[in-house]
């Protein structure tokens, strides 16, 4: 071959060798395309939920409401609870409380306390010169009741009318008892120990503390019977003593017949 036809030869390869490379060069950007669409795969879109966390969390803050609206409703049926409540005795009425003996009611008044809107009695005790405020449904467990009937009345004149018991005990256990049945608000036990105490002219003088007693049990069964009687408790107490004396002085007669 000669020269030229070499020559022409090699060129046409360079040639054909460039365009293939330019051919390369251009084909690589179309490969490196999945690159550009990396962007497609973004993570953040998948990473939205996260974002949805607040709003759990703003329920979790409101669960304090729910507790508050149950304290709120506990409230009102206490208050309707306590409102439906009948009034068992009215303002101006007498009753006896158990360790204090006759009070007068001189109203019903609704208080809130610690949170609960309470009705009460205000009972007051004009002998002690003291004001109790009672809860209308803490009456029965305390013992509060009415004052007694003019039927019960008679049993009482009854009661004072029977022979003293006197148990053959140590002095200290029977005060023990009278002071219970004292302040028991049980008016046959007040009247057992206003008989069981009494002493006549006749009879031995009391000791002391056995004439406290009498005199404790005697006030208080004399402020019921005027109560009931509508008359002062002085009176009362003469009448109660006069049939005291006259049981007392029967009771001697049979003894000394017998």
């Amino acid at each position: 071959m000669s020269v030229k036809k070499k020559t022409q030869k090699n060129k046409s390869k360079a040639a054909d060798n460039s365009t293939k490379k330019k051919v390369a060069k251009k084909a690589a950007p179309k490969k490196a395309a999945p690159k550009k669409a990396a962007p497609k795969k973004a993570a953040p879109k998948k990473a939205a939920p996260k974002k949805a966390a607040p709003k759990k969390a703003a329920t979790k803050k409101a669960a304090p409401k729910k507790v508050i609206q149950k304290k709120e409703s506990l409230k009102k049926s206490v208050e309707k609870k306590t409102s439906n409540k009948k009034e068992e005795f009215l303002p101006e009425q007498y009753v006896v409380y158990p360790s204090h003996g006759i009070g007068q009611i001189l109203e019903i008044e609704k208080k809130e306390i610690a949170g609960q809107m309470l009705t009460m009695y205000v009972i007051e005790f004009e002998k002690e010169k003291m004001t109790l405020r009672v809860p209308i449904e803490k009456t029965k467990e305390i013992g509060v009741r009415k004052v007694s009937t003019k039927n019960q009345l008679k049993e009482i004149f009854e009661i004072l009318t029977g022979k003293a018991k006197v148990r053959r005990t140590m002095w200290s256990r029977r005060a023990q008892e009278y002071e219970a049945k004292i302040n028991s608000g049980d008016i046959k036990l007040l009247t057992e120990v206003v008989r069981d105490l009494f002493r006549s002219d006749s009879q031995p003088e009391q000791s002391y503390s056995e004439r406290q007693l009498y005199e404790a049990a005697r006030e208080r069964l004399s402020r019921e019977v005027a109560v009931i009687e509508r008359t002062d408790e002085q009176k009362a107490i003469e009448k109660m003593e006069t049939i005291l004396n006259n049981s007392n002085g029967r009771n001697e007669e049979l003894n000394s017949e017998d």
